[in-house]
Parts: structure tokens; sequence; C-alpha cells
């Protein structure tokens, strides 16, 4: 969706008010999960849904 929206992560990270760190976290599905106000951030700030950005991957 970065792509899809001409934006840099850092430009992301920035809107968030999150740490680039954090975001590249989020990014690579390192997270343990994601608080449901910053996944509204992100979807606002990228004009999406969540269901565009976040996948279930079975374990």
């Amino acid at each position: 969706m970065l792509a899809k929206r001409k934006m840099q992560s850092k430009e992301l990270a920035e809107i968030l008010d999150i740490t680039p760190a954090n975001l590249s976290i989020l990014k690579t599905g390192k997270a343990k999960g994601i608080r449901f106000d910053t996944l509204e951030a992100i979807c606002n700030a990228l004009d999406c849904q969540p269901g565009d950005i976040i996948e279930y991957v079975k374990e």
C-alpha cells in the first residue's frame, strides 16, 4: 500500500507519530500484535481497509 500511495515508510511513521523502527517491525510481521487505534491510523493515512494491509497466516 505504501508503494501504491507513493509514500515512504519514513513519511508514514511521521504521520503515525511512531518510530521508523516500530513501523519496520509492523511491516515485517515481527510484531506480536497491533493496537486498533494504530491500525485505524494506518488505514486513514493510506486510505485503505485493514484487509488491504494485514493477512492471517496460520503458524
